[in-house]
C-alpha cells in the first residue's frame, strides 16, 4: 500500500475501502447543515480532507454509481484530479441530473477516491505519425460488434 499523509478536518473516519479489493475509497460530505441540491444546479461539497500525494501521483475524484443511478447525482468534472502539489481542501462538484431536489446530508457518501499513478510527457514535435490499422477513425468508427 502507498502510505498517503492525510489531515482530517472533519467529523467522520477516514475513508476506507469498502472491500479487499476495491479501487476507490468513498468520500464524506462534511457539512454544517443539509445541502439541497435542485435539479439542473451545482454544488461544491467539502470534505474536510487535506492529502500530501507523492510525486507521479495523482487522486481522481468519480462518481458513486449508486448516486448516479438511483439519484441522478454525479461529479460534473469526473474525474476531477487532484494533483500531487495541491494541499487544500479536497472539495467534490455534485450535480443533479434528476428532475427531484435531493438533499446532502453531514456523513453522505458522496463520490469515491482513486489515487493513480502517471507519467508526464515531453514532447517529440513530428511531420507523420506511424501507421496503424485503425488510422484517424474514431467516435464508433471500430463498430457495434
Amino acid at each position: 500500500m502507498l502510505p498517503i499523509k492525510v489531515i482530517n478536518k472533519s467529523s467522520h473516519a477516514l475513508p476506507e475501502y469498502a472491500t479487499p479489493l476495491s479501487a476507490g475509497l468513498d468520500l464524506r460530505a462534511n457539512l454544517e447543515a443539509d445541502i439541497l441540491l435542485e435539479p439542473g444546479k451545482t454544488a461544491l461539497i467539502p470534505t474536510g480532507l487535506f492529502i500530501e500525494l507523492p510525486d507521479g501521483y495523482e487522486a481522481q475524484i468519480r462518481p458513486r454509481s449508486g448516486l448516479a443511478f438511483k439519484h441522478g447525482i454525479t461529479v460534473l468534472n469526473s474525474p476531477g484530479t487532484i494533483d500531487a502539489d495541491y494541499r487544500g481542501e479536497i472539495k467534490v462538484l455534485l450535480i443533479n441530473h434528476s428532475q427531484q431536489v435531493f438533499a446532502i446530508a453531514n456523513g453522505e457518501r458522496i463520490a469515491q477516491m482513486v489515487v493513480a499513478a502517471y507519467q508526464q510527457i515531453s514532447w517529440i514535435p513530428s511531420e507523420v505519425l506511424s501507421d496503424t490499422e485503425r488510422g484517424a477513425g474514431g467516435y464508433g468508427s471500430t463498430g457495434k460488434i
